[in-house]
């Protein structure tokens, strides 16, 4: 039985396809949405590069942000019909969002993950990377790639 679907949302076009799907494929199990926030990218600083006295509030207004977009995601589920949570996580380095995903999902005892793919070529993921597909390799439960 799968009651607990982890779905992480980007807002890229196939991760809102992930949780449409995870709203008509599992209309009874709990949806979790998770953005992985990668820090430098979202103004994080740690240590001597962040300055004893600078607030973080560039990263914060992007975990606001986050919540937001989520949130909007968690109406539209309840919306449906469905119970839908949000999360976020951190990915601490730079590329590093699968192992913050699978992370969360060992954590958070998940019995299933959906999320979306951008369906890149062979060379352009060996080149790149893919997060769907480190995912899928490395999660502790089955993945579902929707794209």
């Amino acid at each position: 039985m799968i009651d607990d679907i982890l779905v992480p949302m980007d807002g890229s076009v196939q991760a809102e396809r992930a949780f449409e799907y995870a709203l008509e494929a599992f209309p009874d199990a709990e949806l979790t949405l998770l953005y992985v926030l990668d820090p430098p990218e979202a103004g994080h600083r740690t240590g001597l590069e962040a300055g004893a006295d600078q607030p973080d509030s560039e990263f914060e207004q992007r975990v606001a942000e986050a919540t937001a977009f989520l949130d909007e995601y968690v109406e539209t589920g309840e919306a449906a019909g469905v119970s839908v949570r949000a999360d976020h996580a951190i990915a601490y380095e730079r590329g590093r969002e699968a192992r913050a995903i699978i992370e969360y999902a060992e954590d958070a005892e998940v019995d299933h993950i959906v999320m979306g793919s951008h369906g890149r070529s062979r060379t352009s993921r060996v080149l790149l990377g893919s997060v769907a597909e480190t995912v899928t390799r490395r999660a502790p439960v089955p993945v579902t790639i929707v794209r």
